[in-house]
């Protein structure tokens, strides 16, 4: 499991630092141009040689640029599907709130009409223009553009409003060198430990200050790292002793480890990535849980509800931890709770000897409305940097994870067992994510049966009867007519079709208030 750790660059050198910061830019430099020759064609090979000549670095610097630059080409190919799907769902929502206004469903409550549909037609073009550009890249096979120091300040640069040094500073701020096991864990940019005063120091191969020497001279940095995994990255940087060589010298063996610099707000983070020996293990979708006692977790932005079953599907307990603070707070907050409260939920599972736990395969998705404040509190990211947290404590303490389809947790929960065993509705989704993850399939209710057969459907039929000619020559009625006639059918060939077709009627047409069963107008 790829572990990164964050420590900081304690050292008030002004000298060493400027020659630093100069390395940084050199490199951030030849990252660009590997990136523009990759996108013109040019083949990795030649490039490093070119990059190695044109801009006085290493090899290893020289590779590493190249490979950099390939890395974000490779991200933004796989990416591009999905933000052409992200950009269609704001297409379809926006699409529905025009005719929301225009059929006076809904009614704006700051501006004039007339105004509103102005707006949400300009939003409309702009994004159906975003799809034709991203469409005609994926039909291209290239990529969209890529602004190296962020869209947003290039604009701001635009405006005027980030200096030409500012600018200048988000574009060289970033140094990479990769790890090798044969390179005592890392050649150019190298981790040393002090045992006797108990100090970490950086040591950074600067290929710019070479004059006729051929090893690279070296800056070295006092490095701040956290008390809190200080002894991991002790064993991390130092050798293990694995036997001896032919002339009884000890033989040892170094960690690889990746070393990425970066300069934020005058100040140098240094990220340290590298393996660690995990007791778990990820499961596959078709992988049975052998476990005699599983959990089942739901994970929300204010709350993670957790509940405890027999691989029988039987219900021990349920408990939720709640994290509000994670709707509103900024990010490296969000990750110290994230942390602590992945901390808290596995000691819990250790309490009840949990041997595998279950989660949803949460998909990131960005077609989100313009509500800011809603906006923030369904993002996926805090969702899936919990999940995160989870998954890496979970493999540390050698549990087996699976991963689930999300469809419906939640609308089953409330329905079937959030009276039954009096959980909340997460709870409730919790247990039956659990299930879910246990191969357990949810069968539809004989009570649930009988309200769709003697409520549901009689009144869906008289809706359609109800409807007058002229609502049922609209557009608007048309669709309503064609989605009721659905619910009907899920409702008559519900044994012949996944259960999940009857669970989304039910889902559509009930709602559960103090715990009794009500008719939802569709």
């Amino acid at each position: 499991m790829k572990v990164t750790k964050i420590c900081l660059i304690s050292d008030k050198n002004a000298v060493e630092l400027e020659k630093l910061n100069r390395l940084m830019a050199v490199f951030c430099a030849a990252l660009r141009y590997s990136f523009n020759r990759l996108i013109e064609g040019e083949q990795s090979g030649k490039l490093i040689k070119k990059v190695n000549a044109l801009f006085r670095l290493n090899k290893r610097y020289a590779e590493d640029a190249v490979m950099q630059a390939q890395a974000i080409i490779s991200s933004q190919k796989k990416l591009l599907p999905l933000r052409i799907k992200e950009v269609q769902g704001k297409i379809k929502k926006t699409s529905v709130k025009i005719e929301d206004y225009q059929t006076g469903k809904k009614r704006p409550k700051k501006v004039s009409l007339e105004v509103c549909l102005k707006g949400l037609r300009a939003r409309l073009e702009k994004l159906q223009l975003r799809e034709s550009i991203l469409l005609k890249h994926q039909e291209d096979q290239t990529i969209p553009t890529v602004i190296f120091g962020g869209k947003r300040n290039f604009y701001n640069r635009l405006k005027g409003t980030l200096s030409r040094e500012e600018w200048k500073d988000l574009r060289s701020n970033t140094l990479y060198s990769r790890g090798d096991k044969s390179k005592r864990g890392n050649l150019n940019t190298r981790i040393v430990f002090d045992d006797k005063k108990q100090q970490f120091y950086l040591e950074v191969g600067n290929p710019l200050l070479i004059e006729e020497r051929e090893i690279s001279p070296r800056l070295r940095f006092k490095l701040q790292v956290p008390d809190n995994y200080f002894n991991e990255m002790v064993a991390v940087v130092l050798p293990n002793k694995v036997g001896v060589t032919s002339k009884n010298k000890p033989l040892e063996e170094y960690k690889p480890y990746s070393i990425e610099l970066n300069r934020k707000n005058r100040k140098v983070y240094v990220h340290i990535t590298y393996d660690e020996d995990v007791h778990g293990s990820i499961l596959n979708w078709n992988e049975k849980i052998q476990s005699d006692i599983v959990a089942g977790i739901d994970v929300n932005v204010d709350r993670v509800s957790v509940s405890i079953l027999t691989k029988q599907g039987n219900l021990l307990e349920s408990k939720t931890f709640y994290c509000h603070e994670m709707e509103y707070v900024k990010s490296n907050r969000r990750s110290n709770i994230s942390g602590e409260l992945a901390k808290n939920i596995v000691q819990y599972l250790l309490y009840w000897n949990v041997g595998a736990m279950v989660l949803e395969d949460i998909k990131l998705k960005q077609d989100h409305d313009t509500n800011k404040p809603f906006n923030r509190r369904v993002h996926s990211f805090a969702k899936t940097k919990i999940q995160k947290a989870l998954i890496s404590r979970g493999l540390r303490y050698g549990f087996k994870i699976k991963k689930v389809n999300p469809a419906y947790t939640s609308v089953i929960g409330r329905f079937k067992f959030s009276k039954k065993y009096g959980l909340s509705v997460h709870e409730a989704a919790s247990f039956v994510i659990g299930r879910r993850g246990l191969g357990l399939d949810e069968k539809i209710t004989q009570e649930l049966l009988n309200h769709l057969r003697t409520m549901v459907k009689p009144k869906l039929i008289s809706i359609l009867g109800s409807m007058e000619e002229s609502e049922k020559e609209s557009k608007e009625g048309k669709q309503r007519r064609k989605y009721i006639g659905m619910l009907l059918k899920n409702i008559e060939t519900f044994k012949e079709n996944h259960s999940w077709k009857l669970w989304n009627v039910i889902h559509k047409t009930f709602m559960m208030k103090n715990q009794e069963l009500q008719f939802k107008e569709v």
